[in-house]
């Protein structure tokens, strides 16, 4: 008896605990992003990432015979878009002083990724998908702007930041299950950090921020370290390892320690208290995505669902 509620009970905890220590991405990156350029700040991210992943690179190395050019199109796609570019405008949306918003709005990218597989991997879209899309724009809107009726430029910059990078989030999700027929999870991992990298130099020199980036302070290292290892890489090994032992309906429930978590941080450490029309906001795209995964699941479909993939914060490698 205690054995069966152990293989019941624990992997949804881990999935829950996993997603919580994504909603934690904005205790180290939004002071980071104050700071630092955020070209600078993705770059060194991936740097601790990269060497964090090294056995997994090797074993990418090993199986890079097996690779076909469309499979390197999709992985310079994945790399340089959803890795390195993503995670900058999503980096680059906390300048603005909102710690939750743009983390609660990766809560669209399930929607981005089932439209993408649709068209992608010629995977049936959910019935009802467009309804349920236009519920969740609306519960972005609401989120995004705490006066809903009296929308300001400064405000509409970081919502359209963070949706860039869900979008771009999305579009890795496809192609990274296009993927997974020659690659295992770790390889493919580290080969869209590896990757991504190299993007991310180039854009902090593009940008003439290189001079930032080699005289980053050792507090700064030490947090872009944290960031890389908690809401990063420890959040993707155990989001993964719960989800390996539970239901996808289920997985979803326990996904929304993610935006639970992010709330209670931007209320007890930035006093960012969400307005009526946000809390709103929230229960309509968390609604919304639960509802769809349900149906999904216990449907005719068998098209990328909202579960098979992490939460955004996986899809950024952040």
């Amino acid at each position: 008896m205690y054995t069966a509620y152990n293989k019941r009970v624990i992997p949804v905890a881990l999935v829950a605990f996993g997603a919580a220590l994504w909603g934690t991405d904005a205790l180290f990156r939004r002071g980071l992003a104050l700071e630092l350029p955020a070209g600078v700040v993705v770059m060194w991210e991936h740097v601790f990432l990269v060497i964090l992943t090294i056995p997994y690179l090797i074993r990418f190395w090993r199986k890079k015979g097996q690779l076909s050019r469309t499979d390197w199109v999709a992985l310079v796609i994945i790399g340089v878009g959803a890795s390195a570019v993503a995670t900058m405008l999503f980096t680059a949306s906390f300048r603005y002083g909102d710690p939750t918003t743009p983390l609660l709005l990766q809560k669209l990218q399930p929607l981005v990724a089932i439209a993408g597989a649709a068209i992608i991997l010629n995977e049936r879209l959910l019935k009802r998908y467009w309804a349920y899309f236009a519920a969740a724009v609306g519960g972005a809107y609401l989120i995004s702007f705490g006066n809903p009726l009296s929308v300001s430029v400064s405000q509409l910059a970081p919502a359209l930041l963070a949706l860039g990078a869900a979008i771009l989030w999305g579009l890795g999700t496809v192609l990274g299950r296009l993927e997974t027929r020659v690659l295992d999870f770790g390889s493919l991992t580290a080969a869209r950090f590896a990757i991504g990298l190299p993007a991310a130099v180039i854009i902090v020199v593009l940008q003439g921020d290189w001079p930032s980036a080699v005289s980053v302070g050792t507090a700064d290292l030490g947090a872009l370290l944290l960031l890389s290892l908690i809401p990063g890489l420890l959040a993707l090994l155990v989001y993964y390892r719960g989800l390996s032992g539970t239901p996808a309906s289920t997985a979803t429930l326990a996904e929304l320690a993610f935006p639970l978590t992010a709330i209670l941080i931007g209320v007890i450490v930035f006093d960012a208290i969400p307005t009526w029309s946000q809390w709103l906001g929230i229960i309509l795209v968390a609604s919304t995505i639960t509802v769809m995964s349900t149906i999904g699941r216990r449907g005719d479909t068998e098209q990328l669902g909202v579960v098979d993939e992490a939460p955004a914060m996986a899809e950024s490698g952040s």
